[in-house]
C-alpha cells in the first residue's frame, strides 16, 4: 500500500468486492424478492368486471393493477404503464410523484411521506442494484426512463420479505417483461421548452451526440503517466526535486508542456441548440413449443436528446442588495436506454425468464456564473465570474434471472410424483439472480476565474479579465465512479387449507453485496509573473491559454495539482437477511400477517490518496505492522445484526358502503443506515444543496417504528377511495447540519440527531362522473392528498443550530395530486390534466442564529392529449408546467429593530416544456 500502482492494482482487480468483503466477513446466501409469495385466497372471489377506471383504452392495465391492490399482504400503491403513458411522465421520479405522499427533489430524489430519499429504499424486478450518484447511496430515479417500466409497486409500510433499511416506502421497479403476441412499436417525437432559446455552448468531442465523451476531455495519457513519474506532485519544484534537473527553468518548461496536455478550448459561445429529439422502439414476440411451452423476447431502445437553459438568480440574505449570484447555465441531455428480455414457460406453473437493462444518461453543463460577495460588492462596480464546464457521464447495467415455480396439478402429474408427493401441491418456489454495475465519470470539470467591471445599480458587466495572476485561477477535476452490486435470493411458500382458514407460510433468504470505488484528480492552472491587469487576460480563455501563450515563458504559466486529495475513497457493504412469514385469512373476513426479518449488515469504507507516494494512500495504515492494520479496519468497519418484526391485520367486508371495503392496520420495525460516503471523512458536493459536506464516521444507523392504519372503498363502477393514518418513530434520525466555513462559505455535516417523529392523513380516490350527469359520463376525476406534521429534535451533534426543534430536511406539511381525464365515446380522442403542488419545505437549517431556508411552494399543472386516427397510431402532444413556475427559496431576514422580510435567495426559471410524439403499434 506504499504506490499507486499498487492500490490501483487492487481496486482493478477487485479490491473492493473480494479484500473489503473478506475484511467484513461473507455470509450465507440470502432473498430479497419482489415477486410476492403465492398467497391464498384474501376474499371471496367476486366478479368485478371494473375495477379502475382511467379511460377505456387503459381498462387491462389498471384492472389488474387494482386486483393486486387489494389482494397485497400490506398497505401498498400501483401505478401501471398505461397510467404513466397517459400522464406523459418521462421517467420513474416524475411518474412516482403522482402516488399519495410522494414529492420529488432536485428532479431526481423521491421523498415518501416527507422523508428524504435516504428513507427509501429502491429495487429492480425486486433485486438491488447500484447508484451512478455521486453523493448518494441511493438510485437517481430519474436515470430510469419510464418506457422500459411495466408498473410500479410502492409499498409505505414494512413486511418481512421486504429490506429492512427503508423509512418513507419501499419502491420496485418492475420492467416490462415478454408479450403475449407479436409486439412492435416505434415512436418519434420532438419538442421544446419556452426558457431555452439561446443556448451557450463550447467546442466538446464528437461523440457528444451519443452522450459520451470521446477522450478530448480527458485526463491526458502525459499527466498521468507524469504523476506516477513525479511521485503525485507535478509541481515546478517537486519535477526539479524529483528529476534532479540543471536548473529550475528545464522543470518549468516540463511543467508548461504537461499543462498543454489539459483541454483548454473552454471559451463558451452562443449557439441556437436542437429541438428536443425522442425515438424509442420495441419489438417482441411469443413463440408456442410442443407440450405446450412457450418462448418469448421483448428487445428494445430508446433515444432523448434536448437543450434546456437555465437562469438562476441568488441572494446572500444579509445584503440581498449588494451580494447577488446570476447565473446562465446551458445543459444538453442526452438519453440512451435498450433492453433485451427472455422467457420460456414450461408450464402454467414454471417459468424462467431473463433481463438485460443499459442506460445512458449525460449531461453537458456550461455556465457562466456573475457574483458579488463580501469582499466586492455590487455597489462597487466589480465582481467575480465563473466560467464552468461539467460533463457527467451516468451508466448502469443491469443483468437478472428470475423464477417461478410450484408444485401444482400440471408439474405434479407431468413429474408422475401426484400420488406420492400430493401432499406438496401449491408449493412455490420463486428465486432470482441479479449482476449490476453504475459508473459515473466526469471526464473534466472545469471552473475558470474572472475578475469583471459592472455598473454599479444593475450588475450588468461592462468588461471581464481572466484572474491569472491567481496560481489557481482555472481548476480541472477528473471523477471517476465505479459501483457493483451482486444480488440474489429466493422465497418458499406452502399453502394450506384448515376449515374456515386459509393459511400460507413463507420463509426465504436474501444477499447482495456492493462496493464502490470513487476517485478523483485536481489541477490548477495559472501564472506567476503576469498581473491581473495584463492585456493577454482581456481575451477569450480559449485564447489567452492556447499554446503559443501558455508555453511562452515569459507568461509564467503554470500546472500544480492537489496532493491532498480527500475526496477519493473506496467502499464496500453487504447485507445477509433470512425471513419467515405466517399469512393466514378466516373465512374471507379476517387477515393477519405476522412476519420478522433478520438482516446482518456489514460495511467499511476507506478514505483513499491515490497521489500519495510517500506513506500508505489510505490514511490510518501509515503503520506497516499487522495488527495496526488490523486495529484500523476494524475501527472503519460497521457491523449490525438486528431483527425486524412486523404485523398486519386486515378486516375485509362486502356492501359497506361499497361493493368491497378493507380495513388494514399495521406496525413494523425498520431502519435507515448512513451511505457508504457519508461514514468516510471526505467531503463532497450535495447536489440539491450545492454546498460542501463532510462525512462523520461516529454516523450510527436510525431505527424507526412504523405505524399505519388504511381504509379502502372499491365500488362496481371502478370508482374508489382511501384513507390512510400514518405515525412514525424516528430515533437516531441521520441529517445534514450547518458546520462552522470560513467567509462566505457554507458547510454541512453528517450527524444523527436525537430524535423525530411525523404523522399524517393521506386521501386518495377515484370517481367517474357519469354518474352525475350522462354529458359527463366520458369523463373522470382522480387524486390524492397529504396532510403531514413532523419534527425533528436536533440534539447535541449538531453545532449551534438556529432551530433545535425544527422540520425534517425535504418534508412537506401538504402533497396533492389532481387528475381530471377524458375519453371520448367513439375512442379517439383521450387528455388529461395534472395538478401537482407540495407546500413549504425546508431546504437547508441555519446556524448560530442564521435563518432557516425553505423551498416555496411549486404548482406544477400539465396537460396530455392523445388522439388515435386508428388502432395503430397514436399523436400525443405534451404540455407541462402550464402555470411557468419558478423554484424559489426564501430566507427570513430579521432586522435590528426586530422587524422582519422574507428575502428570496435563490429563484430558477423552469419555463414550460412542450412536446409532439407519434407512435404506431402493431
Amino acid at each position: 500500500m506504499n504506490s499507486k500502482q499498487f492500490s490501483t492494482h487492487l481496486v482493478r482487480a477487485g479490491f473492493s468486492v473480494s479484500l473489503l468483503s473478506a475484511l467484513i466477513s461473507a455470509s450465507a446466501v440470502a432473498q430479497d424478492d419482489d415477486s410476492a409469495p403465492t398467497q391464498p385466497p384474501v376474499m371471496a372471489p367476486p366478479v368485478m368486471e371494473e375495477l379502475l377506471v382511467t379511460g377505456g383504452r387503459l381498462m387491462s392495465g389498471a384492472e389488474s393493477l387494482a386486483v393486486e391492490r387489494q389482494e397485497a399482504a400490506v398497505a401498498t400503491d400501483l401505478l401501471g404503464a398505461d397510467q404513466i403513458s397517459r400522464i406523459g411522465d418521462s421517467t420513474v421520479a416524475l411518474a412516482l410523484t403522482r402516488v399519495p405522499g410522494v414529492t420529488l427533489v432536485d428532479g431526481k430524489f423521491v421523498f415518501v411521506r416527507g422523508l428524504g430519499e435516504r428513507y427509501s429504499n429502491t429495487t429492480l424486478n425486486g433485486a438491488m442494484v447500484p447508484s451512478p450518484d455521486l453523493s448518494r447511496n441511493v438510485l437517481p430515479l430519474d436515470i430510469i426512463p419510464t418506457s422500459i417500466v411495466d408498473s410500479l409497486a410502492i409499498q409505505k409500510v414494512p413486511s418481512a420479505d421486504k429490506p429492512a433499511a427503508f423509512g418513507g416506502g419501499s419502491v420496485d421497479i418492475r420492467t416490462t417483461s415478454i408479450p403475449d403476441d407479436i409486439l412492435f412499436n416505434i415512436e418519434l417525437g420532438t419538442g421544446t421548452n419556452t426558457a431555452s432559446s439561446d443556448f451557450l455552448t463550447y467546442t466538446g468531442g464528437e461523440d457528444d451526440r451519443w452522450g459520451s465523451d470521446d477522450g478530448s476531455r480527458a485526463l491526458s495519457p502525459q499527466l498521468s503517466a507524469a504523476l506516477d513519474q513525479y511521485r503525485g506532485d507535478v509541481s515546478i519544484n517537486n519535477i526539479n526535486t524529483v528529476a534532479q534537473l540543471d536548473s529550475i527553468e528545464d522543470a518549468a518548461a516540463i511543467n508548461r508542456q504537461l499543462a498543454a496536455g489539459l483541454n483548454r478550448d473552454i471559451s463558451p459561445r452562443e449557439t441556437s441548440g436542437e429541438p428536443d429529439i425522442e425515438a424509442e422502439i420495441n419489438l417482441g414476440n411469443n413463440y408456442y413449443l410442443p407440450n405446450d411451452m412457450e418462448f418469448g423476447f421483448l428487445a428494445g431502445a430508446a433515444y432523448d436528446s434536448g437543450w434546456r437553459n437555465r437562469e438562476v438568480v441568488q441572494r446572500r440574505f444579509q445584503d440581498p442588495e449588494n451580494q447577488v449570484v446570476t447565473e446562465d447555465e446551458t445543459v444538453h441531455s442526452v438519453d440512451i436506454s435498450g433492453n433485451l428480455s427472455f422467457g420460456l414457460r414450461l408450464n402454467a406453473e414454471n417459468s424462467i425468464e431473463t433481463t438485460s437493462i443499459w442506460l445512458r444518461n449525460t449531461d453537458d453543463e456550461v455556465s457562466v456564473r456573475d457574483y458579488f460577495n463580501a469582499n466586492r460588492l455590487l455597489s462597487d462596480g466589480q465582481g467575480f465570474r465563473n466560467t464552468e464546464l461539467r460533463y457527467e457521464q451516468r451508466e448502469l447495467e443491469v443483468h437478472q434471472v428470475h423464477g417461478e415455480h410450484e408444485l401444482g396439478w400440471d408439474t405434479l402429474d407431468a413429474l408422475g410424483l401426484s400420488d406420492s408427493l400430493d401432499f406438496l401441491r401449491g408449493l412455490s418456489f420463486d428465486w432470482y439472480i441479479s449482476d449490476s454495475e453504475a459508473s459515473t465519470d466526469l471526464p473534466n470539470e472545469v471552473n475558470a476565474l474572472s475578475l469583471t467591471v459592472t455598473d454599479p445599480q444593475t450588475g450588468e458587466v461592462q468588461s471581464s479579465a481572466f484572474s491569472g495572476a491567481n496560481n489557481t485561477a482555472a481548476s480541472y477535476r477528473y471523477s471517476d465512479l465505479r459501483d457493483y452490486v451482486d444480488s440474489n435470493g429466493f422465497t418458499l411458500t406452502m399453502p394450506a387449507t384448515l376449515g374456515n382458514w386459509e393459511v400460507a407460510l413463507s420463509g426465504g433468504m436474501d444477499y447482495w453485496q456492493k462496493s464502490r470505488t470513487y476517485e478523483q484528480y485536481e489541477f490548477y492552472l495559472g501564472s506567476t509573473t503576469l498581473g491581473n491587469s495584463d492585456p493577454l487576460f482581456t481575451q477569450d480563455l480559449s485564447s489567452i491559454l492556447a499554446d503559443d501563450n501558455l508555453l511562452d515563458p515569459a507568461n509564467g504559466f503554470q500546472i500544480t495539482n492537489n496532493s491532498g486529495n480527500a475526496n477519493s475513497y473506496i467502499a464496500a457493504n453487504k447485507v445477509n437477511a433470512a425471513f419467515g412469514q405466517l399469512d393466514m385469512t378466516w373465512d374471507y373476513t379476517w387477515r393477519l400477517v405476522i412476519g420478522s426479518r433478520w438482516e446482518d449488515y456489514q460495511q467499511v469504507n476507506l478514505p483513499w490518496n491515490p497521489v500519495n507516494y510517500d506513506g500508505s494512500q489510505f490514511p490510518g495504515m501509515e503503520d506497516p505492522d499487522p495488527q495496526v492494520v488490523a486495529d484500523y479496519f476494524q475501527e472503519v468497519t460497521y457491523t449490525e445484526d438486528d431483527v425486524y418484526n412486523s404485523v398486519a391485520l386486515t378486516w375485509m367486508v362486502q356492501d359497506f358502503w361499497a361493493e368491497d371495503f378493507q380495513l388494514r392496520a399495521s406496525f413494523g420495525e425498520t431502519t435507515v443506515r448512513p451511505d457508504l460516503r457519508e461514514i468516510s471523512g471526505s467531503s463532497y458536493f450535495d447536489p440539491i444543496t450545492d454546498i460542501v459536506v463532510n462525512g462523520n464516521p461516529d454516523v450510527v444507523p436510525s431505527q424507526i417504528d412504523n405505524f399505519d392504519l388504511r381504509a379502502e372503498w372499491f365500488f362496481s363502477g371502478g370508482d374508489n377511495f382511501t384513507l390512510s393514518m400514518f405515525y412514525k418513530d424516528i430515533v437516531n434520525p441521520i441529517e445534514q447540519f450547518e458546520g462552522a466555513a470560513t467567509d462566505d462559505n457554507i458547510r454541512a455535516e453528517i450527524h444523527n440527531g436525537d430524535s423525530a417523529e411525523l404523522y399524517g392523513l393521506e386521501v386518495e380516490f377515484l370517481k367517474s362522473l357519469g354518474d352525475m350527469a350522462a354529458v359527463l359520463d366520458p369523463f373522470f376525476v382522480q387524486g390524492n392528498f397529504t396532510f403531514m406534521d413532523q419534527e425533528l429534535v436536533a440534539g447535541n451533534n449538531a453545532d449551534a443550530p438556529t432551530n433545535p426543534i425544527r422540520p425534517l430536511q425535504g418534508a412537506s406539511d401538504v402533497v396533492s395530486n389532481l387528475i381530471l381525464g377524458f375519453d371520448s365515446p367513439d375512442g379517439m380522442h383521450s387528455a388529461t390534466l395534472s395538478y401537482n403542488s407540495f407546500s413549504e419545505r425546508l431546504f437547508f437549517a441555519g446556524r448560530n442564529g442564521a435563518p432557516d431556508s425553505f423551498e416555496q411552494p411549486f404548482h406544477s399543472l400539465d396537460f396530455t392529449y392523445s388522439f388515435y386516427p386508428s388502432d395503430n397510431f397514436t399523436v400525443k402532444l405534451k404540455v407541462k408546467n402550464l402555470l411557468d413556475e419558478n423554484l424559489v427559496i426564501e430566507r427570513t431576514n430579521t432586522a435590528s429593530d426586530g422587524s422582519t422580510r422574507d428575502v428570496e435567495i435563490y429563484n430558477q426559471e423552469r419555463g414550460q416544456d412542450l412536446s409532439l410524439s407519434v407512435q404506431y403499434r402493431f
